[in-house]
């Protein structure tokens, strides 16, 4: 059964006063971010900022998806980790460093790389998915996933100088999927592991991604729907690429 949504605490009032003094946010809207519950995919290089960004501004239910552990090489970049972290989960670690950073978030360990159905289950009553996983296998399961359920995905991907974040909102019919933009089999698989990554990049791209799950939560601004947004960082120049839905992506023929 849907719990009431709940209204903001005096302490929370204080907490998230500098958002509330925003008029596109006002106490409508952080109302609705602290009653909110987002599946983050991967607690790695654009998990970190999404998740530490996610909960500061008070989203009530984070659940984090990642089966791997922590790694000396992960430390670069990954700034949800500590060093006295290596070794253990990296669900676990996360969750300690954002129970640090605010208390009042729920967080529900997921140890694994979901595939599909798994998704399917866990994405079922959230409000957004954030995807921040280097593997186009999850981003086009994710993409399946959330097109089932109606719910929107943030995706975002960054690799050496390059980084790029777009948004899939399924609860409108002119949104494209991520299969329109990337259609299934033409994608270049690589990780950071192999082609490496500049550490800020992850941060920056993590957190335009977090801004536009804020954003979809609690209701203004226009997401990114239909339009890439690349970054360069060798100079720091930013790109918008328009695309539109596909008739002939077999993900959105689904529909």
């Amino acid at each position: 059964m849907t719990q009431p949504p709940k209204d903001l605490t005096d302490d929370q009032l204080l907490r998230y006063s500098r958002h509330i003094l925003l008029p596109q946010v006002d106490v409508a809207g952080q109302q609705r971010i602290v009653n909110s519950r987002v599946l983050v995919l991967g607690a790695g290089g654009l998990g970190s900022p999404i998740l530490l960004y996610l909960a500061a501004a008070g989203v009530g239910e984070l659940l984090i998806a990642d089966g791997d552990r922590v790694d000396v090489t992960n430390l670069q970049r990954q700034i949800v980790h500590r060093t006295r972290a290596v070794g253990e989960k990296k669900t676990a670690s996360a969750r300690a460093t954002l129970f640090e950073l605010n208390p009042d978030v729920n967080i529900t360990e997921i140890d694994s790389n979901l595939d599909e159905a798994s998704m399917l289950g866990w994405a079922r009553g959230c409000d957004v998915v954030v995807i921040g996983t280097d593997s186009f296998s999850s981003r086009y399961a994710a993409n399946r996933a959330c097109m089932a359920l109606g719910i929107p995905l943030v995706s975002g991907a960054a690799i050496g100088l390059s980084g790029q974040v777009s948004v899939f909102d399924f609860r409108r019919d002119d949104s494209p999927c991520f299969s329109c933009l990337y259609p299934d089999g033409l994608d270049d698989e690589v990780s950071c592991a192999t082609a490496g990554v500049l550490g800020p990049l992850v941060g920056i791209v993590g957190s335009v991604q977090a801004v536009e799950t804020l954003k979809l939560l609690a209701g203004f601004g226009e997401p990114l729907v239909g339009t890439l947004l690349a970054l360069d960082a060798s100079d720091l120049s930013w790109q918008r690429f328009q695309f539109k839905r596909q008739p002939d992506c077999p993900v959105c023929q689904e529909r």
